[in-house]
């Protein structure tokens, strides 16, 4: 008989290098669902729960901690053990009076504790954006949701000012958008991949050549010590305009 269903298992040798997991303890983990992140950019909340904050010793505990309804991702309760966390969600704990923002690290991820002030609101970089029907332009974000902008004439350059690589400021859970920072010079940012990730600082130059593929231009960000590292502009995800929205 034929396999009906997804998969819900994956072998630990490869499983994306991101995880935090012992290559060899044992032959299986946990597989993400479907949904927001691409399984190479994303790492179950079981093992988040487990691995990362250390609220539980084997996966049937941490199971059951996010069954009980104890863990928020984006403001909203999440119980399924296999729900994909990545790049700039917010994981909250109120038992324990914790928040968290996942932030890129040179070995994958870390979880960033943050204050109060910065649990209600998400930020997002535009991977695509589309015209649908009507006119109204629809930004297509890293964690593979949308939002729709409505304007009037999205031919006019004054009504859609939104780039690709742009990135949007969203409140949580109700995804409203509270800001919109574009990928210039002198923008905060911190570099999400390549063996400089996890870097972080202001954008000092971009290099534009004939031909190129934009997101393969190269870019130089400054950190706050004046050292210098270069990407691509594809592995660069702005944090603000002036000031970063969140410390990096």
């Amino acid at each position: 008989m034929a396999r009906k269903g997804e998969k819900k298992h994956l072998k630990r040798k490869t499983a994306p290098r991101i995880w935090p997991v012992h290559r060899k303890e044992a032959v299986w983990t946990l597989k993400p669902k479907p949904g927001t992140h691409p399984l190479s950019r994303c790492i179950p909340l079981a093992l988040v729960v487990r691995d990362m904050l250390e609220f539980a010793k084997t996966g049937k505990e941490a199971k059951k901690i996010i069954s009980q309804e104890k863990i928020k991702v984006n403001g909203k309760v999440q119980r399924e053990g296999r729900f994909p966390i990545g790049l700039m969600d917010v994981i909250s704990i109120p038992d324990a009076e914790k928040v968290y923002r996942v932030f890129p690290s040179g070995t994958g991820f870390f979880l960033h504790q943050i204050e109060p002030d910065e649990t209600e609101f998400k930020l997002c970089r535009i991977e695509d954006k589309t015209v649908v029907e009507g006119g109204h332009v629809q930004l297509n974000l890293h964690d593979g949701t949308s939002v729709l902008i409505r304007v009037n004439d999205p031919k006019k350059p004054e009504e859609d000012v939104y780039q690709t690589l742009d990135t949007l400021k969203l409140s949580i859970p109700d995804r409203d958008l509270l800001g919109h920072m574009k990928l210039t010079i002198g923008a905060p940012a911190i570099i999400i991949g390549g063996k400089n990730r996890g870097k972080s600082g202001k954008i000092t130059a971009m290099e534009e050549k004939i031909g190129q593929k934009r997101r393969e231009l190269l870019v130089t960000i400054e950190d706050k010590d004046g050292g210098q590292f270069q990407t691509i502009l594809n592995f660069i995800f702005a944090l603000g305009d002036i000031d970063s929205y969140i410390p990096a």
